[in-house]
């Protein structure tokens, strides 16, 4: 694919325009001329960025490959109504997840009243679900943190590549080429052309250390729902680079024949890295091997609604699905025993009984890092 772009605008004869050409002994600045080689139609690829410094014609390239991808958005509707309202309910959560926005509260927010991380990555996730044959991505992660552009970049690049899409991404910042791992890459500073990037993916060291449970509230306003801390349980926390980027509670079941696990949070700058699951595994392995306060070898069981989350549950062999409920309880069921528990005990009735909500509940337990 050979592009050559010429841009060409009226010549200025003012003063100032005079002067500057006087003084810098430039003829013009009307004209500018862009050549680029991107030997492209031979290969098999998905995913292709075009790199370089501000003004070195990335935005003309891109426009060449005719699809530019800029979704409109809904200034009314929430992004879980806005992104693929045609599709199955589950494939929007799915693709926001694996993009890395799993915070759920903002999911019912428009796309307007999101911050930049969070319009980034629900972009991303349109446009993992539409997955349209060819797409251009101008200015990719170009006003994000770049730690939240780093880990976006390489969830966005795992969700793309269950896709049968190509993307092009145009982008300013190198530091995304290793978490991307481009099928090629065009340098617009040199020229240069790469098939491939032979450079690995950056590894999170994740530590895991055991905290206390006040160590939960940062976490808890990330968490998708509104729960009160585990009643003696024991907490941990992940940490990368010396920051808390994920929280998890254990306690047992009664009787000691198991171990369960809630609370699961990771901090939004790191979700889609796949912090979660390696952070989750870890813990439980310890329990498996008796590496707890009981000093007894315990599986984990461990609920959740977040669709993501069970997919990537589902997807891992560490793990085997043992429930699935479609609503909660029965909340006059539970109100009796409730009751009759009360008057066991000479008590007055207390308590309006749990359950009655919609809230599908699906239940996994952990097998070990050595199951088949």
């Amino acid at each position: 694919m050979k592009i050559h772009i010429q841009h060409h605008c009226p010549d200025s004869n003012s003063y100032r325009a005079a002067r500057v050409k006087s003084l810098f002994n430039v003829d013009q600045g009307n004209e500018v001329t862009i050549d680029a080689d991107l030997p492209i139609e031979d290969m098999s690829w998905q995913i292709g960025v075009i790199v370089g410094p501000s003004g070195s014609g990335k935005s003309s390239i891109g426009r060449k490959f005719k699809a530019p991808y800029n979704p409109r958005w809904s200034k009314d509707q929430p992004i879980i109504d806005a992104i693929a309202p045609d599709q199955a309910f589950d494939q929007v959560p799915a693709a926001l997840s694996a993009v890395g926005l799993g915070s759920v509260p903002a999911w019912l927010r428009p796309y307007q009243v999101l911050s930049m991380g969070e319009q980034f990555r629900a972009t991303l996730a349109r446009l993992v679900c539409e997955a349209p044959r060819l797409a251009v991505v101008d200015e990719f992660s170009s006003v994000i943190d770049r730690q939240i552009a780093q880990i976006g970049a390489g969830a966005f690049a795992k969700a793309w590549r269950r896709t049968a899409g190509q993307v092009v991404l145009l982008s300013c910042h190198y530091d995304i080429l290793d978490w991307v791992q481009p099928d090629w890459v065009y340098d617009t500073a040199s020229g240069e052309f790469l098939r491939g990037w032979h450079r690995r993916r950056p590894c999170i060291q994740l530590e895991v250390r055991q905290a206390a449970q006040r160590d939960y509230a940062p976490f808890e306003e990330h968490h998708y729902l509104k729960l009160p801390p585990m009643v003696a349980a024991t907490h941990y926390t992940g940490w990368v680079d010396g920051q808390p980027v994920a929280h998890v509670a254990f306690a047992t079941r009664p009787g000691l024949i198991e171990a369960r696990a809630c609370r699961l949070v990771v901090m939004p700058e790191w979700q889609g890295a796949g912090v979660g699951m390696r952070f989750l595994n870890a813990v439980c392995e310890l329990w498996l091997a008796g590496d707890n306060r009981h000093r007894l070898p315990l599986r984990t069981l461990f609920h959740t609604s977040h669709p993501g989350l069970a997919a990537a549950l589902r997807r891992d062999r560490r793990w085997t699905q043992v429930s699935a409920n479609l609503v909660g309880g029965n909340k006059a069921k539970s109100a009796a025993s409730l009751h009759a528990s009360a008057a066991r005990l000479g008590k007055p009735k207390a308590g309006s009984g749990f359950g009655g909500h919609f809230r599908a509940v699906q239940g996994f337990r952990y097998l070990g890092e050595t199951c088949e």
